[in-house]
């Protein structure tokens, strides 16, 4: 395999026209598909730890009952899925830590804002669910991936507990759903 500075050289040895829009990667960069696959691990490790942090004030700051509810069971389930990721870590023969999940770093700051943005009532709550929906939606994504990476990498047992995850995350965007389209919604469209 070649590393970084390798493939840094060769780059720049072969002209393009678009080689001022190459990245160049870090000196720790992934080499290859498994090195790459825990690292995504460690993002979607940390992810899920942050959302155990943050779940309790979402479903604080929901007023519709149903709403938090279905929070205060997706903190428990989200749990749950970090139990299942040190499982993962440890087929792998990998020590489970966090790396900073930026997408999701985001995700919740925006969460943050709309909670700041509006009074508390049919419309917080549907902006709970927005954001919400929105980290469903990032989780679904990246363990879809990693189902994928386990299953090209031969880690079948693995790919299990992940697509266990996947359609865990897959079930609690259907809730919201629900819950926005048969009372959120429609109380904060009045």
């Amino acid at each position: 395999m070649k590393n970084p500075e390798e493939i840094k050289q060769e780059k720049s040895a072969s002209p393009s026209k678009n080689n001022d829009l190459m990245v160049q990667p870090a000196t720790d960069a992934a080499l290859d598909l498994r090195a790459f696959f825990v690292d995504c691990l460690k993002d979607i490790y940390w992810a899920e730890n942050a959302l155990v942090g943050a779940l309790p004030k979402m479903a604080a700051n929901a007023t519709a009952p149903s709403l938090g509810s279905a929070i205060e069971a997706h903190l428990a389930m989200t749990k749950n899925q970090v139990v299942r990721l040190e499982s993962v870590f440890e087929l792998l023969g990998e020590k489970a830590e966090g790396k900073k999940c930026e997408a999701l770093a985001g995700l919740l700051k925006e969460g943050d804002s709309i909670l700041e943005e509006t009074m508390p009532g049919a419309v917080r709550d549907a902006g709970i669910i927005a954001a919400s929906q929105k980290i469903e939606h990032y989780e679904i994504a990246t363990y879809g991936t990693l189902v994928a990476f386990a299953k090209t990498l031969g880690e079948n047992d693995a790919a299990k507990l992940l697509a266990q995850t996947l359609a865990e995350e897959k079930e609690s965007d259907c809730i919201l759903n629900e819950v926005a389209l048969n009372a959120v919604n429609i109380i904060a469209a009045e």
